[in-house]
């Protein structure tokens, strides 16, 4: 596998359009198209598999004015931070590379948050962006699956004064690393939209350029994400982010949250089936149970384990038998003993 660790962006998407394009069928225009447009050309070619990921860390940037904890609240373990905003959907997809062997990062949490249409967030209340305070729209979090993505139905995010169009999102490794950066949209394709719906954005028009906005002006290669229109009245979003770490580790086995209790194994087979075994390892005795959640935050199921001895175990997890439809799912192990209630969570992936 090809990773691109150093170097010129320029060089690579020279070196690279030409053969994406050709892939295409519009090799013909690879002397002339203009680097934004091939940034967003290799974006969808990853995306599809066509060329090897990304592997400069994505940069970091502030976490603005209005991030709020989002981790800490089960609440925002959700899909669709939508709530009752009013905008164009956006279907935003980001993938999670860990720059040390290029491969996809699972069982990371990815955390988003982001303005609505005219340029409010939630959570807060103060001048500039009155009457929000208690609010939770537009935030949440979810956990890559086995291919290092995570999927969020939101809104096309507004503008306001002094930052172009953009989106906050956190990619929470462990608790003792966390990438925190900013993605935004080709200027071109993001105006478009704004025009096609001056009812919704009526502001009309974003006046910032990228090398005007204060984050993204000492560079903005690798925050862009791609924007597309769909047949459903939508867009498609789609980003690639990397960040320090390994592909297919995800989180440490030993965190804070297990209390050096338990060790929380992959499901396996995974992607599974109908039905997949989760491994733990218990440090001393303890009554266990293991909970099945959506990913719209809902505890669809739990089996309770009982009293377990200390040493290796395995729970069988049989989705027809449950009652659920394949898909993505994660799964919870809860661990009460005479120490307290641990928990972790990780994503098993449906075929």
């Amino acid at each position: 596998m090809v990773c691109v660790l150093g170097g010129s962006l320029k060089n690579f998407l020279v070196m690279k359009r030409a053969e994406f394009l050709k892939s295409l069928g519009l090799a013909g225009a690879a002397a002339v198209i203009p680097i934004e447009t091939a940034q967003k050309l290799q974006s969808i070619g990853r995306k599809r598999g066509m060329l090897p990921p990304n592997c400069t860390l994505i940069p970091s940037e502030t976490l603005g004015p209005f991030p709020l904890d989002l981790s800490d609240n089960s609440f925002y373990f959700r899909q669709d931070v939508r709530e009752n905003k009013t905008g164009v959907q956006l279907n935003l997809k980001i993938k999670i590379i860990g720059q040390n062997n290029c491969e996809p990062m699972q069982n990371v949490r990815v955390n988003i948050w982001h303005c609505d249409k005219d340029g409010l967030y939630s959570g807060y209340s103060q001048q500039n962006n009155p009457g929000q305070a208690g609010l939770t729209y537009l935030r949440g979090y979810q956990i890559t699956d086995v291919h290092g993505e995570v999927n969020f139905v939101t809104i096309f995010p507004g503008w306001y004064t002094g930052r172009i169009c953009h989106i906050h999102f956190q990619v929470y490794v462990s608790s003792v690393y966390a990438a925190v950066s900013q993605l935004t949209f080709p200027v071109t394709d993001k105006n478009a939209l704004y025009s096609a719906n001056p009812s919704l954005y009526t502001k009309g028009a974003d006046p910032m350029g990228l090398n005007q906005d204060n984050i993204f002006s000492d560079g903005y290669a690798y925050q862009i994400a791609t924007l597309t229109a769909n047949n459903n009245g939508g867009y498609d979003a789609y980003l690639e982010a990397t960040v320090q770490g390994s592909g297919t580790s995800g989180l440490a086995q030993l965190e804070p949250e297990t209390g050096g209790q338990f060790t929380l194994g992959q499901n396996y087979p995974n992607p599974y089936d109908k039905q997949t075994t989760v491994p733990f390892t218990l440090t001393n005795p303890a009554e266990v149970a293991l909970e099945i959640w959506d990913l719209q935050g809902r505890k669809v199921s739990s089996l309770e384990l009982g009293k377990l001895s200390s040493g290796e175990h395995t729970a069988l997890i049989d989705i027809d038998a449950l009652g659920l439809p394949a898909g993505n799912y994660a799964y919870q192990l809860k661990v009460s003993n005479e120490y307290g209630v641990y928990t972790q969570s990780k994503l098993m992936s449906g075929k």
